[in-house]
């Protein structure tokens, strides 16, 4: 691992926030760009730099619309396991509060499981962070917000939650943001982010 990823310990997930859930996801456009709503991306974007938004309240302009997703799960985090299992389907973001806020829907599946849950993303114009609500349509809560933002094109996100019983920090990564995909990714520190 180099630059900010020493000291986790990299299990290349995204965690969908329930305790048997966690995965890698990249989302695509698809093959069409005609796919996408391309006037949520296209207004988004030309507004946030018409403005020039630089206090974050349009990070999250990227990602609106409809996508593609795929999701590669690790079976058992901060275990050594090595066991992955995969899901397909899509993953829908609309803006709220002219993109202060935004709320995602993602449905993905394989001939074993269903997943569908909910985010909830809302802007803090006053610290110019982010937070990030899950919800699992499993068991219907929110979940503790991960707190974060970003920079030179990379979002990351931080929380403390409870994962089989041990207090955790959970960081949240977004990266690779093109006009076409995107890649998110979660790490899990059980030592206070030492590994």
């Amino acid at each position: 691992m180099t630059g900010k990823a020493r000291g986790w310990q990299r299990v290349r997930t995204y965690s969908l926030r329930s305790a048997s859930l966690l995965a890698l996801i990249w989302l695509a456009s698809g093959a069409s760009a005609a796919k996408r709503p391309v006037e949520y991306f296209a207004v988004s974007q030309s507004a946030s730099r018409a403005t020039g938004a630089q206090d974050g309240q349009h990070d999250f302009d990227f990602e609106f619309g409809a996508w593609q997703a795929h999701i590669r799960r690790l079976l058992h985090p901060l275990t050594g396991s090595d066991g992955w299992v995969d899901y397909d389907g899509t993953s829908v973001l609309r803006k709220i509060w002219d993109g202060r806020a935004n709320l995602g829907e993602l449905e993905v599946g394989n001939p074993t499981g269903h997943i569908e849950g909910l985010s909830l993303r809302l802007y803090n114009p006053q610290s110019h962070q982010w937070s990030i609500y899950w919800a699992n349509s499993n068991d219907g809560t929110l979940s503790v917000p991960m707190v974060g933002g970003f920079q030179n094109g990379r979002g990351e996100f931080f929380d403390q939650e409870t994962y089989e019983g041990k207090a955790i920090y959970v960081r949240f990564i977004f990266s690779q943001i093109t006009p076409a995909s995107f890649r998110l990714e979660q790490s899990f520190s059980a030592d206070g982010g030492k590994t």
